[in-house]
């Protein structure tokens, strides 16, 4: 009768302390702090409930010899480790959905926005991850039969941590490289990446694998090891603006003034300059015709692309139309 009364009486201050909680949480979410207390409130409700019964109704049985009662109290305990879990990483997704929320969507731009969102996914599941291995952990050192098994997971220690280390040594050096790669500022979600000779956008940068949204729309996942073993292109690391350059092969006898007066057109024409820097140079020479680079900078990668196509046609068609004697010739003198 004893526990029969303290479990109603937890009962009763769990649902108490619901109804308490909800009327603090609504009073102070009528101000600043409404757009993280509400949906933390919302979604963490019903794992809070029931932990805080089920630990009740935990102290409250009754121990003793019957088999009944002890098969009731592991049962209780088990849940009550699950639902623990449970609210923990319920809490995390939560915190990860409210920040998100609150970031702009714009983050193409702002390079401090990018790198947030890049380093709190990989710790929300990292940290979602350790939960579940420490609620597994508890759970299997409750049974006898695996109890040291359920040490060494908790310790991650002993033989069966050492065959499942090994056994799981690809997916930890990604997870491991995905953290790396998150918090050395060196990578983010949104930065524009040339690779193999490819060029895209990251997508979405998890733990183990990187995807890669490619200039034609193809998606290209690869490891995250492999941003750590392997050099690659980051056009957008310190800003998101890029330089576009074209190189073309004209003749010796060409005119740079007035190819660079017409390039100056064509860029300051073009909608997508940023108005902030272009250049003409020549900057290289051959037997039979000289080299000259056209640089031109964009918001952002794919801008600086068709920039780059535009500037690339126009100058071709001009050359062609009005000019056509600048184009590459292969000359021969004739000895009799």
């Amino acid at each position: 009768m004893v526990s029969v009364a303290i479990v109603l009486a937890s009962l009763g201050a769990a649902l108490l302390l619901d109804r308490f909680t909800g009327v603090l949480v609504r009073r102070i979410a009528r101000g600043r702090y409404q757009w993280c207390l509400t949906p933390l409130y919302k979604a963490c409700r019903r794992p809070a409930i029931m932990v805080l019964l089920l630990a009740a109704l935990y102290f409250a049985m009754p121990t003793g010899p019957d088999w009944w009662i002890r098969a009731v109290r592991h049962g209780v305990q088990l849940l009550l480790v699950g639902g623990t879990a449970w609210l923990i990483v319920k809490a995390l997704y939560v915190t990860e959905s409210i920040i998100f929320s609150r970031l702009p969507e714009a983050t193409v731009s702002n390079r401090r926005i990018r790198r947030a969102r890049t380093q709190i996914r990989p710790v929300r599941r990292l940290t979602a991850t350790v939960v579940t291995i420490l609620a597994i952990g508890l759970i299997m050192v409750t049974f006898r039969p695996v109890r040291l098994f359920g040490l060494s997971v908790l310790g991650s220690a002993g033989v069966v941590g050492a065959v499942i280390g090994l056994s799981a040594r690809t997916a930890l050096g990604n997870a491991f490289a995905g953290i790396q790669v998150a918090f050395a500022d060196s990578l983010h979600v949104g930065d524009v990446l040339v690779i193999e000779g490819e060029w895209g956008r990251v997508e979405e940068l998890k733990l183990t694998n990187v995807v890669i949204r490619l200039w034609d729309d193809r998606v290209l996942i690869l490891p995250t090891t492999y941003f750590t073993e392997r050099p690659f292109q980051n056009w957008t690391r310190n800003e998101s603006r890029v330089v576009g350059q074209i190189k073309l092969h004209v003749d010796h006898t060409a005119d740079l003034d007035d190819l660079r007066t017409e390039a100056r057109r064509l860029v300051e024409a073009s909608p997508l300059w940023d108005r902030d820097q272009w250049v003409l140079q020549m900057v290289d020479a051959t037997a039979q015709s000289v080299v000259i680079q056209i640089q031109a900078s964009a918001a952002d990668g794919p801008s600086a692309w068709d920039l780059r196509c535009d500037l690339r046609e126009g100058l071709i068609r001009y050359l062609r139309d009005e000019h056509p004697q600048w184009l590459p010739r292969t000359r021969s003198e004739y000895k009799p």
